[in-house]
């Protein structure tokens, strides 16, 4: 008996080979930077990119706008979005723009969800009555089969009008609702406004100017495809609270887990920039460091973070008050007024300053970057040229505090407090309100900054 070989012909595999696309990313000092990119690549992907191509440190809030200039309108693109995709749904002519900047609220949402769902906007089933914790309203807004009911008073732009009318809606996964009889939510009185399967929702930066809008707090529904004013559907909240409870249950209902999966896995994307090779650019030693005590005998490791923070504080002042000495008279002590007047210019270099910026622009940034508790940035005062103010924002609110300047014993020194607390510049005054809430209402931890790509 023999055995014969038999060949067996495979077909020829042909490679998939993905189309790469070129797109303009572009910063708040409107600087921009060309990609050629795949066209798979997501907007977390390419954010992880000009991260590392400009070496920022990555903390997870950096993220895509997409900004629609004759509308006013800018939405976040989400991180398991694709930006060629959102290029694709834009007209010829359109003037249209990529933006990467900070949004500290992104996903603030997952973890104070009852600062951004206050208790008369939201219904829960009956068998949610009673005490919420955080993570049960987590859960709900996150399940396939319920969703907690949003309601309301909203502004409408009338379709084709420029009039706006004033009505009671209703949030649900079925879609967005108004009622034709006052707050009635009777099926036979609601009416349905608008469904999210096709559609994105926006945020309006000049909807009193473009639109006519009577409050400035507006947002915006419209559909994926190219489409005039026309297929916009315009509305606008009485207060930001209310604006960002409506926006933030949109992205919840639309996304759902996705958008959790982007929040707890934020390295997950292409193989090509996996967690591995886009992490933040830092080396092994950097991340090994630990914080040491030489003041006494014996060295020590300093194992409280608040301790060790602390002491890095100290260290940098000290370093910086030798470093005005060296800046006086070519090496020699300066005089105090000479010492004065470098303690001024020290801040202007820093990112959290933004030199002659008005009030309402001041707000507008610190909007646009997510004002969530602590975000803040430090200007000149426009009604006083002597003085700085610092804007912040707090129970999402914007304020104001004027930073004034003192003198005593012939120096020059900084105060939020008149006078019970000094700083010598503006650097040691925001460290040590990054540290101690001192008389604002919390402390400072996120920095509004125009970085350049």
């Amino acid at each position: 008996m023999s055995l014969s070989a038999r060949r067996v012909t495979l077909p020829a595999i042909t490679p998939i080979v993905l189309q790469k696309r070129v797109i303009k990313v572009y910063s708040e000092d409107e600087t921009s930077r060309a990609l050629e990119v795949p066209s798979d690549i997501t907007a977390r992907d390419v954010c992880q990119l000009l991260i590392l191509k400009n070496h920022y440190v990555d903390d997870n809030s950096w993220t895509l706008f997409e900004h629609l200039s004759h509308t006013g309108l800018e939405r976040t693109v989400e991180d398991h979005e694709l930006p060629t995709e959102v290029l694709s749904h834009w007209g010829v002519e359109e003037d249209n723009k990529l933006y990467l900047r900070k949004n500290y609220a992104k996903y603030e949402f997952f973890k104070n969800p009852m600062y951004f769902f206050p208790e008369h906007m939201v219904s829960f089933a009956a068998e949610m009555n009673g005490d919420r914790s955080p993570t049960q309203i987590l859960q709900v807004f996150l399940s396939s089969s319920t969703y907690p009911e949003i309601h309301g008073f909203l502004h409408a732009k009338e379709q084709g009008k420029k009039s706006w009318k004033k009505a009671y809606f209703f949030l649900r996964r079925s879609g967005l609702y108004f009622s034709t009889k006052g707050t009635s939510k009777e099926p036979r009185h609601l009416q349905l406004f608008s469904e999210f399967s096709t559609s994105h929702v926006y945020m309006s930066l000049a909807g009193k100017k473009k639109h006519g809008a009577p409050t400035p707090y507006g947002f915006c529904l419209k559909p994926n495809k190219a489409g005039g004013p026309r297929d916009l559907k315009m509305l606008c909240a009485e207060e930001e609270q209310s604006r960002t409870c409506w926006v933030t249950a949109i992205r919840l209902l639309k996304y759902g887990m996705q958008l959790y999966q982007n929040y707890m896995h934020p390295y997950q994307g292409r193989s090509a920039c996996n967690s591995q090779s886009m992490s933040p650019m830092r080396s092994i030693s950097e991340n090994s460091l630990v914080a040491m005590d030489f003041s006494g005998q014996k060295s020590r490791v300093i194992d409280n973070p608040t301790e060790a923070l602390s002491v890095a504080v100290e260290e940098g002042l000290a370093w910086r008050k030798k470093g005005c000495l060296r800046l006086g008279n070519h090496g020699s002590p300066s005089a105090p007024s000479q010492s004065s007047a470098v303690n001024m210019a020290l801040h202007q270099s820093q990112p959290w300053f933004h030199h002659r910026i008005s009030r309402d622009e001041a707000q507008r940034l610190i909007i646009r970057q997510g004002p969530v508790d602590g975000v803040f940035l430090v200007r000149d005062s426009q009604s006083n040229p002597r003085t700085f103010v610092l804007s912040m924002s707090h129970g999402q609110k914007i304020k104001h505090y004027q930073i004034i300047p003192v003198e005593d014993d012939g120096e020059l020194f900084h105060t939020l407090d008149d006078g019970h607390t000094k700083f010598t510049d503006l650097i040691q005054l925001v460290e040590f309100y990054q540290l101690n809430r001192g008389v604002l209402p919390c402390k400072l931890k996120h920095y509004c900054a125009r970085m350049a790509v």
